[in-house]
């Protein structure tokens, strides 16, 4: 049985990517995750109890407890998403996404190099995002030759640990593969992000917060697709090439607030805050704010054969059926009650 580490596998990708594994792959999964805010194991339930589901609470950052882990599991792969990824945060407090972001990724580096030593065959996916670009005008996408241009702390820790990742293939020769990947959506995101939090303030006829005239373009990619590229990655991808993983489904921001209120007015019939729309309330603009992502995909398609599955209309009816149907999930962040139950507090 093969055995793949996942780093931040109690996050929101990370999960996803874990209970894919579990569900449709024989790989044995160990998640190694340190369990900040934004790690919630009841994201796991699904495959908590499962006999190839393995999780360890560890700091990426803490090189040698990692190489532990390498020492006992022998994966032949690690697919490395741990990342504190909340571009807000990271304006409020950007030391902590260096750590986790640079200093984490180069300890893993590290271990990863040690171990691959007498583990030829192992290979190193860094999970990345299209941030690291910068931000394009109103043509034109990100390919994989594009420029790095980052605006915002987290996206500068992302570029400089793909940089260092990059750097561990060519001067140690660790076979490496980078994925930079447009905005994800799906189930079990954490409430902070645009579209729990669109779905949450509607549901309560709070006034739904939006930065700037609206007008900032992002490329929406739903979860499960972004995990299928990174297993195709994974299992067919070149050591040393990055792939760009988009699905060309640009969206202004006003424009994703309509068509999540326009699902909750057709879910929601009986809503005393419809139409939902007008909850909708600009406002002062994010300090760096990037007006326009949108990625080439067409190497990972080319290449690797990988194509999403599921459309924006089909993605998005998806998204917020979920959220609806498991708000005591929600609920159980938003009043800290998940950080709660992990330390053994009783409810």
């Amino acid at each position: 049985m093969k055995t793949i580490f996942v780093t931040g596998g109690a996050g929101f990708i990370g999960s996803a990517l874990v209970r894919y594994l579990i569900k449709y792959t024989e790989y044995r999964v160990v998640n190694i995750d340190k369990l900040t805010y934004a790690g919630n194991l009841e994201s796991l339930a699904l495959v908590s109890s499962h006999p190839r589901y393995i999780f360890e609470q560890a700091d990426i950052v803490d090189q040698k407890p990692i190489e532990g882990l390498f020492a006992k599991y022998q994966p032949q792969a690690i697919l490395h998403l741990a990342a504190e990824s909340h571009v807000d945060r990271s304006i409020d407090g950007p030391s902590a996404f260096i750590q986790t972001n640079v200093v984490g990724t180069m300890s893993l580096l590290e271990a990863a190099r040690l171990y691959h030593k007498h583990s030829p065959e192992f290979r190193f996916i860094h999970v990345s995002t299209d941030e690291v670009y910068g931000s394009l005008g109103e043509t034109g996408y990100f390919t994989e030759t594009t420029a790095y241009d980052p605006h915002s702390p987290y996206s500068a820790s992302k570029a400089a640990s793909d940089h260092l990742v990059k750097a561990w293939f060519h001067t140690y020769g660790l076979p490496v593969i980078v994925t930079n990947c447009s905005n994800n959506y799906g189930p079990y995101q954490f409430p902070e992000k645009l579209i729990p939090t669109v779905i949450l303030k509607s549901l309560r006829g709070e006034a739904i917060p939006v930065y700037g005239d609206g007008g900032a373009i992002r490329d929406w990619l739903y979860v499960d697709d972004h995990v299928r590229a990174i297993l195709a990655a994974l299992e067919k991808g070149q050591p040393g090439e990055t792939y760009n993983i988009g699905t060309n489904a640009e969206k202004t921001t006003v424009q994703m607030v309509e068509a999540i209120t326009t699902l909750l007015d057709e879910l929601l019939p009986q809503s005393l805050y419809k139409p939902h729309k007008s909850l909708m309330q600009f406002v002062k603009d994010r300090p760096g704010h990037d007006r326009r992502y949108a990625i080439d995909a067409s190497k990972i398609k080319n290449d690797l054969g990988w194509m999403p599955q599921e459309s924006f209309e089909t993605g998005m009816h998806k998204t917020v059926q979920w959220y609806l149907e498991n708000n005591d999930w929600c609920e159980h962040i938003l009043n800290g009650a998940y950080q709660l139950e992990r330390q053994g507090v009783q409810l």
